[in-house]
Parts: structure tokens; C-alpha cells; sequence
């Protein structure tokens, strides 16, 4: 790492109506160093890179680069002196192949002027290369995963020449090994001497792969500290201006009846055999690496997606499940990982996103009942504890942790027997996660059968009372009790046991 700061700022002020985003912000980012940007969600991280690569501009403040003040425009202007971002929200065109979204607006072309796309794809596969990547340039990106599709944002950013690369949530959807992948390029860019500011809730990669760390809170800048020098509990108690006890709530120990039974479910290939029970009162986990098939299978019992063959059963009666409305009637429901394209109307207000899946039972006849919609979305926002000054508040404006809380009132409003929840905590700050645990031991001893996709061991560990582990369509391993570890687990998602 250079003794030169790649990047200064000065009393960065940003302020909203009826809030002020950043207040009197400073910090620099040394030449060569990967810097992370840590804070609870609403902490002003995502407002302050915006400033930095030229999406918003500061009310307040200076910015310096390798010594000279910049002032953005846009995000034009920064990428012209090396400012690269990577936004935790994708935007990748999916009607776009790989190579195309990756050069999109700097497509090279031959001397007629037209898209010269031996070139282009050659360039694309070089940047593929450097993750490993089996995907082909060609390959469109309505076609990917999401793990997939956040791998070629990273491409995207990393095809300019960046001295200052920002990472906003990179590895939210990536597997271990495109993960290590990431963290090889990383070292290879510090290396060179291009900067990184990386922001993450995923503290044990911080300490991994970053030199220093700065912490905001409440739009304020509280301190800068080395890596070396702390560790996960001080950078958490600096972020929440409080000790915090990010401690699992106890586990079940009840032997309760059989609630839900899967029998020899099958989509081919995708899974195959699936074969398990969940009972009353217990959370149940589903473990592997991404690409496994948790996701896929839970679909196909919900009804999203068809399967080929199998049985399920609900309180020992077989069911028929053809489609998801008929899941919602079994009392079936599944919470997507994707709740800004799948799970919530980001457009729409918080009452309505609440009362969507139970309109019926909010209308007389043909008309809602405009009160009991209220009444039901404002009772949920007190159980869940939503930061909103009211319901009618557009969803889309909330944190991340708020808006999954709004996901969780949705389906829970639905009065669920089985609630299946999809990588529940993927993207929220450490508090809104202890809340979310604390929801779902809940909701298990309330009678409710909890079943938990995760891709992050210390959830799986410390929430699941018992954790299936899946690897490429087939069931590895059911662990209990003492095997509820990462070695354990680990094996299982490899297959290597």
C-alpha cells in the first residue's frame, strides 16, 4: 500500500428532504489499499460512494484525487479519471448478451463502423478468464443466475482502467469459489496499486481482504481504524454505537409431530429424490454451496416450478400442490431471496405490499375494505418493528432491512403453517439480522414449520435446528446436534464425505 491517498474527502454534507444523509464526512483511501466502508443500513454508505462516483453530487464538502479536487457531473466524469462502481443493485440489460452489457456504450467497432464482435467477445473472455468463469460471452444475461449476473457487474466495472474501483455488496451472491476468485483479483488490482473501497455487512471478509476499515453511523463519520488492530465485536459496537449481543436465540428441543413430508420429489435435471420431513416448531436449514438446487427444490414443492414425480404430504395427508395458489391454501408459503424483483411492489406504498398476498379476505364482495387494509398493514408494522413514519410510505424508499421486514409481514399476514424463507438475511445490517432470528425462533415455537435456505454457515449453525445439505440436485446429508458444524457442512456441500 502507497503512503499517497488515492482519494480525500473533506466535510461531505448530503442532505434529503426531511433528512440529512451525511453530515461533515472525511476519510481518505490510500494508493494500493483495499479500504471497507462499514454501517448500519441508513448509515449513509450507498449516499456517500453515489458522491464519489458522480451519481449524486454533495451539498457540501470536497473531494481529491491523487491530490487534485474533482467535482462530478456525473458518472461520466468520474469513470474519466478512474472512478469505477459496482452497485449492490444490479443493472445489467437482460435482453443483452455478456460481452454487450460488459463494454455497453464503449461497443468496439471496424473501420465501416460497425460492432466488431470477434473483438468484443475476445475482450469478454479475457475479463471471463480471470474468475474462471465457464460462460461464454454470448450467453444472455436473461439466462443467468443472480450469482452469475453479479459476477459480470464486477466484469463491467473492471473493464475500464479504474485507479479506484467501489464494491457495494460484491459477494452478496457469489459461492465460495467465485468468491476466492473475487479476493484473487482484488489482490491483483492492489498490487498494481488501484485502490478499492469495499462495503460489506460480511465482517469476517472484511478482515480477510482489506487494510483499513471507516465507519459511518447515522450519517456521521466516527472513525478510521487498521484491520489488525480490531476485531469483529469492536467493528460491530463502532457501527451500532452500543455493545451488541448478535447472539442466536436457543434452539428448539421439542419433539413435535410431523408436518411436512417430501418424497422422492424430482425435477430432471435440476434435482432429484428429495427426501425429507419437517416438524412442528422446528427450523429446519437448507445448506450448500449456490447452484446446489435448494432454491429450485423448494419451488417445485411450492408450486412455482413443476417437478416430474414425488409426493408430499401435510400432517401425514398427501397434498396436491399444481400451482402456488394452492401452496398458499395448504398454508405453504415461500419468501424469495429476491425481494426487489420478485418479492415486493417497489412502486407501491408498504399497506398495499402487505395486504397483497390476502386481498381476499380484505374485501367485501367486490370492494376492499379500505380500513381493515389499514388496520392489518399498521398491526404488522408494530410486530415487525418497520421503520416507517407511516404505511403508506413507498416501499422502495425503505432500507434493505426494512423492506425485508415488509416481505416478511406480507407472508406472515397470510397466516402461514410453513413458512419457507430464501436466504432471509442476505444484504441487512447485524441488528435488523438478530431481529430476523429472533422472528423466526418465534414464529417455530409458535407451531410454525421454519424452513431456512442459507448460504452463510454461522446462520445455518446458529439458527437451524437441523440443516439439509444439497450438492448439484441431490441430498448429501441431514445433520443434528453436534454435527451442526462447518466441517460437517462443508463436506456434505462438497459431496466429499
Amino acid at each position: 500500500m502507497d503512503n499517497k491517498a488515492r482519494l480525500k474527502l473533506e466535510h461531505i454534507t448530503k442532505e434529503f428532504p426531511g433528512t440529512k444523509a451525511l453530515s461533515n464526512v472525511g476519510f481518505d483511501v490510500m494508493k494500493g489499499e483495499v479500504h471497507a466502508l462499514v454501517g448500519e443500513n441508513g448509515a449513509g454508505k450507498s449516499t456517500l460512494v453515489s458522491i464519489i462516483a458522480g451519481v449524486q453530487q454533495p451539498d457540501e464538502g470536497q473531494m481529491f484525487f491523487d491530490g487534485v479536487e474533482i467535482v462530478h457531473h456525473s458518472t461520466l466524469d468520474a469513470q474519466k479519471v478512474g472512478i469505477g462502481l459496482v452497485h449492490q443493485e444490479l443493472s445489467l440489460c437482460s435482453h443483452l448478451n455478456i460481452g454487450e452489457n460488459i463494454f455497453l456504450g464503449r461497443l468496439p467497432k471496424n473501420m465501416l463502423g460497425v460492432i466488431d464482435y470477434e473483438k468484443l467477445y475476445f475482450e469478454s473472455k479475457k475479463l471471463l478468464e480471470m474468475f474462471n468463469s465457464d460462460l461464454a460471452p454470448t450467453e444472455k444475461i436473461s439466462d443467468l443466475n443472480v450469482a452469475q449476473r453479479q459476477m459480470v457487474e464486477i466484469l463491467k466495472a473492471l473493464s475500464y482502467n479504474c485507479k479506484l474501483l467501489i464494491l457495494d455488496e460484491p459477494t452478496s451472491s457469489l459461492t465460495d469459489r467465485e468468491t476466492k476468485e473475487l479476493f484473487k483479483i482484488i489482490r491483483q488490482l492492489k498490487d498494481k496499486g488501484t485502490s478499492i473501497i469495499y462495503i460489506s455487512h460480511r465482517l469476517a471478509e472484511i478482515q480477510e481482504i482489506c487494510d483499513r476499515i471507516s465507519v459511518l453511523r447515522d450519517g456521521h463519520y466516527i472513525k478510521t481504524v487498521n484491520v489488525k488492530d480490531v476485531d469483529v465485536n469492536q467493528v460491530v459496537n463502532m457501527m451500532v454505537g452500543r455493545n451488541i449481543e448478535f447472539l442466536y436465540p436457543p434452539k428448539s428441543t421439542q419433539v413435535a409431530e410431523e408436518l411436512l413430508r417430501v418424497e422422492n420429489v424430482t425435477s430432471k435435471g435440476i434435482f432429484e429424490n428429495i427426501n425429507f420431513s419437517l416438524y412442528q416448531g422446528e427450523i429446519l436449514g437448507f445448506s450448500g454451496l449456490v447452484g446446489a438446487g435448494r432454491t429450485e427444490v423448494m419451488k417445485a414443492i411450492c408450486g412455482i416450478d413443476k417437478k416430474n414425480k414425488g409426493e408430499i404430504y401435510f400432517k401425514k395427508n398427501k397434498i396436491e400442490i399444481k400451482d402456488y395458489k394452492q401452496a398458499i391454501e395448504h398454508g405453504i408459503v415461500y419468501m424469495t431471496e429476491d425481494r426487489k424483483h420478485e418479492g415486493l411492489f417497489l412502486h407501491m406504498n408498504i399497506k398495499h405490499n402487505i395486504t397483497a398476498a390476502v386481498l381476499r379476505k380484505l374485501s367485501k364482495s367486490i370492494t376492499l375494505d379500505a380500513k381493515k387494509e389499514e388496520d392489518l398493514s399498521s398491526e404488522y408494522v408494530k410486530i415487525l418493528d418497520i421503520k416507517t413514519p407511516s404505511v403508506n410510505q413507498e416501499c422502495g424508499s425503505l432500507s434493505g432491512g426494512n423492506q425485508q421486514k415488509v416481505l416478511f409481514a406480507k407472508w406472515l399476514a397470510a397466516k402461514p403453517k410453513i413458512l419457507i424463507v430464501d436466504e432471509p438475511t442476505r444484504g441487512i445490517d447485524v441488528n435488523v439480522k438478530t431481529e430476523i432470528y429472533k422472528l423466526l425462533r418465534k414464529l417455530s415455537n409458535d407451531g410454525i414449520g421454519v424452513i431456512v435456505i442459507t448460504s452463510e454457515l454461522p446462520e445455518a449453525i446458529g439458527i437451524c435446528d437441523r440443516v439439509v445439505v444439497m450438492h448439484e440436485g441431490v441430498i448429501t446429508g441431514i445433520v443434528q446436534g453436534e454435527q451442526i458444524n462447518e466441517q460437517c457442512i462443508m463436506k456434505y456441500a462438497a459431496n466429499v464425505c
